[in-house]
């Protein structure tokens, strides 16, 4: 849960589509959530589990499998943002063997594991599985049908009452990838029992003997047979929803980063307090900051110190649930973009670097998968609207007019799709006072002078 700021829960009135997904979660024991990022897969999630835990007593431990920077604060968050959520009691399964059995056996609603420690939880409760009901946030990362993680949930599968998949894009290599997906749902009832028939069904051996290529009329056969089982739902089939959605990725850092982070920050705080703060000295303090949300500092020699990689662990995680889809990703320093193509280096996505009116052409095209700019040389003149709907803020800047501008990028007229805005904010950080003065439309220089100021508060205080 955020730290630093306090949370101001919000009554949630849920849109059409969300109102038929919770009915959904309430009456079907196994769904696949497919909705796109920014749709609000958590809080239908949580308002169904809260729906059948308090309301209809039908189930009473909630498990979550999610990536890790996802599990450390999303679930969390979404829970202490809604008035209706208030008591939901959200338990993180995380750190040590001993941590998470600690957490494990606090009295809670729901436990949010990371998929990596999947096989050790099972090991770990082996034939006295507590959970009657599994959310699995980001189906798609259980496709593999080899994988450990997906051998050991089909284990446990026939002790889960109720089971949900949450994902944006369920097939993106291919029809080959759903059968460990529905197989977790529906236990093989809709897609054959396992992985060689449905591949002897629906597929045909390449000619080199490598891989397989659907049948003819394969893909309308597959769809049909799992349309009672998934809800499929893209961003632009929903008109109640505005044209461009705002989707707040929260990062927590880890303990040892949190340490530093509050150290730094109390330091360059206290290094002002009782001067006049000047525009210029705030901006300076406040770019500092953001650096160190970001995971990296200048020195004064402009030599670049590595602090942490949650940010850059959250943003590939992001990246992951994307599965495939183009994101035109803005960075601040220009140690952010250093750590991001590195990050992406050992990915096989076509990254390019927004430079040259071939690499927009490039983009427009569909021929660049992740294209990197600073909103300052991306802000105006540039259409990029038909090489994709997903913007990316790695790292926030003050300036409303660069802000806007960078998203009207892709949010402007010819673009086809709803854009949704990602943005990665540091909890407890400053990235949340920026984000806060975006959101109200009010990221100005009184807006920087008010955060800092009451930053510096908090810190004489503690």
């Amino acid at each position: 849960m955020a730290t630093g700021t306090l949370i101001e829960r919000k009554r949630f009135v849920p849109h059409d589509y969300q109102r038929y997904c919770i009915n959904r979660v309430l009456t079907d024991e196994a769904l696949g959530l497919l909705l796109d990022l920014g749709l609000g897969k958590t809080v239908i999630t949580l308002t169904a589990v809260n729906d059948l835990k308090y309301n209809r007593f039908t189930v009473s431990r909630t498990l979550v499998i999610a990536p890790k920077k996802v599990a450390e604060a999303t679930w969390g968050n979404e829970a202490a943002k809604w008035e209706h959520l208030k008591h939901l009691r959200i338990i993180t399964v995380l750190g040590t063997a001993q941590q998470r059995i600690r957490a494990l056996n606090t009295p809670g609603d729901v436990w949010v594991i990371n998929r990596d420690n999947v096989a050790w939880l099972v090991e770990y409760y082996r034939n006295a599985w507590p959970f009657d009901m599994v959310v699995l946030d980001e189906l798609s990362s259980f496709k593999n049908h080899q994988a450990k993680r997906f051998k050991v949930l089909s284990w446990v599968r026939p002790h889960i009452k109720r089971i949900v998949g949450l994902t944006g894009t369920p097939a993106p290599n291919g029809l080959l990838d759903l059968w460990a997906q529905m197989f977790l749902l529906d236990q093989g009832q809709r897609l054959e029992k396992n992985i060689t028939g449905y591949r002897t069904k629906y597929f045909e051996r390449n000619y080199d003997g490598h891989g397989y290529t659907a049948k003819p009329g394969a893909d309308d056969v597959i769809q049909r047979k799992i349309a009672d089982l998934c809800i499929s739902m893209k961003a632009e089939d929903y008109l109640e929803l505005p044209d461009c959605v705002t989707n707040v990725i929260p990062v927590m850092l880890d303990a040892k980063a949190a340490k530093q982070y509050k150290q730094m920050e109390k330091d360059l705080l206290l290094e002002i307090e009782g001067a006049e703060i000047t525009a210029t000295s705030a901006a300076v303090l406040s770019g500092k900051l953001l650096q160190l949300c970001n995971g990296a500092l200048y020195d004064e020699a402009r030599q670049v110190h590595e602090i942490h990689d949650n940010k850059i662990e959250a943003f590939k995680e992001l990246i992951e649930q994307l599965n495939g889809r183009s994101a035109l990703v803005f960075y601040n320093f220009q140690h952010d973009r250093d750590r991001i193509l590195k990050a992406l280096n050992k990915t096989s996505l076509r990254v390019r670097e927004l430079k040259t009116p071939q690499d927009q052409m490039d983009w427009n095209a569909g021929k660049v998968d992740i294209l990197l700019a600073h909103p300052a040389s991306a802000a105006y003149g540039l259409n990029l609207q038909d090489g994709g709907n997903h913007v990316v803020w790695f790292g926030l800047n003050w300036s409303l007019e660069l802000y806007q501008q960078a998203n009207g990028r892709l949010h402007r007229q010819g673009q086809k799709q709803k854009v949704i805005l990602h943005h990665l904010v540091v909890q407890g950080g400053a990235d949340e006072d920026v984000m806060a003065a975006l959101e109200g439309k009010a990221a100005t220089q009184d807006k920087l002078l008010e955060a800092l100021k009451a930053r510096i508060e908090r810190v004489k205080e503690s």
